[in-house]
C-alpha cells in the first residue's frame, strides 16, 4: 500500500466526487480511480458506494476513514522529525452560529483540561453537518437542540452531551421605521426547512410573540445576515441571544417579545472511540454546569 493512497481516499471522502478529487490530486480522473480501486483490493473491502450521487462512503469506508486520517497524520508529523509528537485534532462541525459564538471559548475551556491539541471546523448548515457526523468526516457535531425539532441521528449510534444554553429572542431597532401591516411587525425569518427556521416556527406561537407579517426571507439559513437586515431596520428577527448580546445591552436591539430556550449539544459518533476523542468528550462532560 502506497501512502498517496491514503490521502486520495481522504480527498475522495471530503469531495465525494471522483472528478473533483482527481484534479485536487493533479491526476487524471482513470489513474485516481485505479489508486482508489487498489487501495480496496490491497484491505479486501469495499470503500464506496459508486451507485448514488454523490459518491458514499461504505460502513467499511466509514471505519477505515478514521484510520487513513490517524495513519496520515502521523506519517506527516514525521517528515518533520521523529522527535516532533503530533498535535491531536479536534475535529468538529458546526453551525455558523455556534462556530462563531459558543466554539471558540469553549474550545478554550476543553484545552485547559486536556492540554495541547489542535482544531478543525466545518462551519454550516444543520443537514451538511449531520451528514458529515453520520459519513464520519468529523468526529464531533455541534448544534442547537430543542424538543420542538427532531434531530435525525439514531441516539444508539450517536450519543450527545447538553454543553451550554442560548436561547431565542425576537427583536428589532427602536423606533422600527419598516412600515407595518394591520399592526403586524414585518418578520425576517429563515429559508424553509432551516434548523433554526423551524425552532422559530415554535418560537412564534408562544403566548405573547409579536404578531407579524412575512417581509423577507434569507435563503442562506444564516443568522448573521439576518441580524444585519434587522439592524438595518428592515424589520423583527428571532435571533440566538448569543449573537446578539451585545446589541441589546446597548440598546441598538429591543426584544420585542418572549425568548424561547434552546440546548447546545455536542454528538459524536459511539462507533468512533480512540483514546483522544474519549478524553475530549469527558472534559466536555465536566465543562457544562446546567443553569439552576
Amino acid at each position: 500500500m502506497e501512502h498517496k493512497w491514503l490521502e486520495d481516499f481522504l480527498i475522495l471522502a471530503e469531495t465525494r466526487s471522483f472528478s473533483r478529487a482527481a484534479e485536487l490530486r493533479h491526476v487524471t480522473q482513470s489513474a485516481f480511480s485505479r489508486r482508489i480501486q487498489a487501495l480496496e483490493m490491497w484491505l479486501g473491502a469495499p470503500l464506496l458506494d459508486r451507485s448514488s450521487y454523490p459518491v458514499a462512503l461504505t460502513p467499511e469506508g466509514r471505519h477505515f476513514r478514521e484510520t487513513a486520517e490517524e495513519v496520515v497524520r502521523l506519517l506527516n508529523a514525521q517528515r518533520h522529525g521523529p522527535e516532533s509528537k503530533p498535535l491531536p485534532v479536534i475535529t468538529t462541525a458546526a453551525l455558523h452560529t455556534l462556530s462563531i459564538t459558543f466554539f471558540p471559548h469553549w474550545l478554550a475551556g476543553i484545552r485547559d483540561r486536556i492540554g495541547p491539541c489542535t482544531s478543525k471546523v466545518m462551519s454550516d448548515n444543520f443537514l451538511i453537518c449531520i451528514q458529515t457526523l453520520i459519513e464520519g468526516g468529523y468526529d464531533f457535531l455541534m448544534t442547537y437542540a430543542h424538543p420542538s425539532v427532531p434531530i435525525p441521528l439514531d441516539p444508539a449510534r450517536f450519543v450527545h452531551l447538553v454543553i451550554g444554553q442560548d436561547s431565542l429572542l425576537p427583536v428589532s431597532v427602536p423606533n422600527l421605521k419598516a412600515p407595518l401591516l394591520d399592526g403586524r411587525l414585518p418578520l425576517l425569518q429563515y429559508s424553509r426547512g432551516s434548523f433554526l427556521g423551524l425552532i422559530t416556527a415554535q418560537a412564534q406561537r408562544q403566548e405573547g410573540a409579536p404578531a407579524t407579517y412575512l417581509a423577507h426571507t434569507n435563503e442562506n439559513s444564516m443568522a448573521e445576515a439576518l441580524k444585519y437586515m434587522v439592524l438595518a431596520g428592515h424589520g423583527m428577527a428571532w435571533l440566538p441571544r448569543s449573537l446578539i448580546v451585545d446589541e441589546v445591552a446597548s440598546g441598538r436591539l429591543i426584544v420585542v417579545g418572549p425568548e424561547l430556550q434552546m440546548e447546545i449539544r455536542l454528538y459524536r459518533s459511539a462507533e468512533r472511540s480512540r483514546r483522544f476523542l474519549d478524553q475530549v468528550w469527558q472534559a466536555a462532560a465536566q465543562g457544562y454546569a446546567k443553569p439552576a
